[in-house]
């Protein structure tokens, strides 16, 4: 750490970590787990968006499996030249959406290794049992297909049948090859991929998309937490948007589903609690035609609104998540607002990395007079406000796809079902300790994760069990206790 400590550019810590990984597996995980506050930026967001943008010239040795047009038809012998049998995860993206950052084709192949990392340091699965895959169909970045040092297929992105073939044989061989009960995890598709791919393989494939599920389930489960300081229930609350991409929309449909859990109603009439602003203004029902598939369920009946502001002055919400991709669009003026018709207004700023995050911390305490509750999806440092500090939360889905994966791998579950990341939020927001909440904090701290992800995965494998979808019998009498008992540990081996 000593040593880590000397570089003072992220970039370099993040190669340095890398070079760890490479040289000492076990030191790097060591390392990992025991500073997990301190490095999780580095070898997560935001500094892996950084490295993303760099991969090509960065690069020292191929850390995942790339899978490219190239290989039509030869995927099953491609996976098959990977040394480790026994994958228990898979973590794949095309590049097309890396974080805020948009299409970085090939060298979005950091993100899957981080991820991995994650799984392994906060959820206790075995290096060996994980897998990065990107799969390499070209880029549409002009910049990055000038570049002498990329290190992709240097072609447009294909797309249409030729792209949903590609990922077709992809999915058929990690069945074939690594059987039903390997998770895996989409992550970082654009938008009107990533909906299809979860729709088409959910009932297939245990799947997972991060981006729209974990995502969702690890705001909902601030918001449980929230409710400890702001009061009411769930269905007492209005929750308005900006951006109804992925994040956007998935969280809006885990927070009906709850809501509809708790009060028993349908879940058309809990969505009406809940708006979303778009690029082109509030949905409404009139836009219902132009809308894309996904955004239909949201609109609702209302004048149009083309501003946030105006927006925000119209529905009147007590909750404001921004999942937009688009810094800075939580102005003064919409804080002011939010803060005028609520004592406490609860504001989620989720854009990554920090540049693209809606507000910050220091602007969303002093805009509110140090009345807002606020979480972020990159990390902020604490605040001072009139004498009193305060802890911007990370709504950080390191919080819980680790733990969920955990409890799908121990109970050998083989689908993936809404209700099981409701329990997984629920789980979340019981971590929330009241030294938590007099910061104003509404996640836990990240010092205790491979606890809290324990108890995250026994709440899951609990849920499958009870929905039938566990393969692993009997079910083992306490889960917590498993869990923990099934976690990778950095040890060395003692030898006589």
């Amino acid at each position: 750490m000593h040593n880590l400590r000397q570089y003072k550019v992220p970039l370099q810590r993040y190669m340095a970590m890398m070079d760890l990984q490479e040289r000492n597996e076990k030191l790097f995980y060591k390392l990992l787990i025991d500073n997990v506050e301190e490095l999780l930026p580095i070898v997560y967001t935001p500094t892996v968006g950084e490295a993303c943008q760099k991969y090509g010239s960065i690069f020292r040795r191929p850390q995942g499996l790339y899978i490219s047009l190239k290989e039509k038809g030869k995927i099953l012998e491609v996976l098959k030249n990977w040394p480790e049998r026994n994958i228990q995860v898979i973590v794949v993206t095309d590049g097309e959406r890396i974080l805020g950052l948009g299409d970085l084709g090939c060298q979005g192949m950091g993100i899957p290794v981080g991820k991995l990392s994650l799984y392994t340091a906060l959820g206790g699965l075995r290096p060996s049992a994980c897998l990065p895959v990107t799969i390499d169909v070209g880029t549409n970045n002009k910049q990055l297909l000038n570049d002498e040092f990329y290190i992709g297929l240097k072609q447009k992105r294909a797309t249409g049948q030729e792209y949903a073939e590609l990922v077709d044989e992809f999915m058929t061989a990690v069945k074939q090859n690594y059987g039903e009960k390997v998770l895996t995890q989409f992550e970082d598709f654009a938008n009107h991929n990533a909906f299809e791919l979860l729709a088409k393989y959910s009932p297939t494939h245990l799947v997972f998309n991060d981006d729209i599920q974990g995502t969702a389930s690890v705001v909902l489960a601030g918001l449980l937490a929230a409710l400890k300081l702001v009061g009411g229930t769930l269905a007492d609350h209005k929750f308005l948007f900006l951006g109804a991409g992925e994040a956007g929309t998935g969280i809006a449909e885990l927070i009906a589903l709850e809501i509809s859990k708790q009060i028993e109603a349908p879940i058309e009439e809990t969505r009406k609690k809940i708006w979303l602003v778009d690029s082109q203004g509030l949905i409404v029902s009139s836009r219902k035609e132009s809308l894309q598939h996904f955004k239909k369920p949201w609109a609702h009946e209302h004048e149009p609104v083309k501003e946030l502001l105006d927006a925000v002055k119209a529905i009147k919400p007590t909750v404001l998540i921004g999942s937009s991709g688009v810094g800075k669009t939580f102005t003064k003026e919409v804080v002011e607002a939010m803060a005028s018709f609520n004592e406490k207004p609860l504001i989620l700023a989720l854009s990554n990395p920090t540049s693209q995050s809606e507000c910050t911390a220091e602007e969303a305490y002093t805009w509110s007079e140090g009345r807002a509750i606020f979480a972020s999806g990159s990390p902020f440092d604490p605040v001072e406000y009139n004498g009193k500090v305060f802890v911007p939360g990370q709504a950080n889905n390191a919080y819980i796809f680790p733990g969920f994966g955990l409890g799908l791998i121990i109970s050998g579950a083989i689908r993936v079902h809404d209700d099981l990341l409701l329990a997984a939020s629920e789980a979340l927001a019981a971590q929330v300790k009241q030294e938590n909440f007099n910061k104003g904090l509404i996640y836990p701290p990240f010092s205790n994760i491979r606890k809290i992800s324990a108890h995250i995965a026994a709440k899951v494998a609990a849920k499958a069990y009870e929905l039938g979808l566990a393969s692993r019998l009997p079910r083992p009498k306490d889960l917590v206790q498993y869990a923990e008992s099934c976690m990778y540990s950095p040890v060395y081996r003692c030898y006589r």
